[in-house]
């Protein structure tokens, strides 16, 4: 595989591996819970992005589909935001990882300059190359795990990149709270 491809592939990696923590050692229940008025959950994310990137990588390349994804055009309105009783936790990441692998072998099989077909997208644009859309998934994959790095704090407040590291200042939770009231009287300031 060639340098700008092992690039490519490390970036998609990372977005995928932080994503997927984010539903580690939590129940089916927590994965599920709408977090947000419009419904946004772990579960569902997770669903999302990897429909999203089946629909990218393989889709749009007539490859080998890891599943059919029917809620990604059904009538049933953010169908692909959340998981059915039928999908269980353990349904959905393996159906994301069976869409890492045959991603990745398309990455390594085409060249990045293969063009893709994207019928849902207006027709000026409809053939990017393979290049282009390997960064549109990683892009929509990185703003979900930003999404799901929110969610899993509401939960349990674990934070971070990964349980090993978490990037985030080596601080105690008193130090936190006094951090999180100092932030809150400095909005608080700007009240009308």
């Amino acid at each position: 595989m060639d340098a700008d491809k092992e690039m490519l592939t490390d970036y998609l990696q990372r977005q995928r591996d932080a994503l997927v923590w984010k539903l580690e050692g939590l129940s089916e229940r927590d994965v599920r819970l709408p977090m947000t008025k419009t419904g946004t959950n772990l579960l569902g994310i997770v669903k999302h992005v990897a429909a999203v990137e089946q629909g990218y990588l393989l889709i749009c390349f007539d490859r080998e589909e890891a599943e059919p994804t029917p809620w990604m055009y059904g009538d049933e309105p953010n169908a692909d935001m959340y998981a059915t009783a039928d999908e269980s936790m353990s349904w959905v990441l393996g159906f994301y990882r069976r869409v890492w692998a045959l991603s990745d072998a398309t990455i390594a099989e085409l060249p990045l300059d293969e063009t893709g077909a994207v019928p849902w997208w207006p027709a000026d644009r409809r053939t990017p190359t393979l290049r282009h859309l390997i960064v549109h998934v990683i892009q929509e994959t990185a703003r979900h795990a930003g999404h799901a790095d929110i969610l899993r704090e509401l939960i349990d407040e674990a934070a971070g990149l990964s349980r090993a590291h978490h990037n985030l200042p080596p601080q105690d939770a008193e130090w936190w709270a006094a951090y999180v009231d100092r932030l809150t009287r400095l909005a608080d300031s700007f009240a009308d």
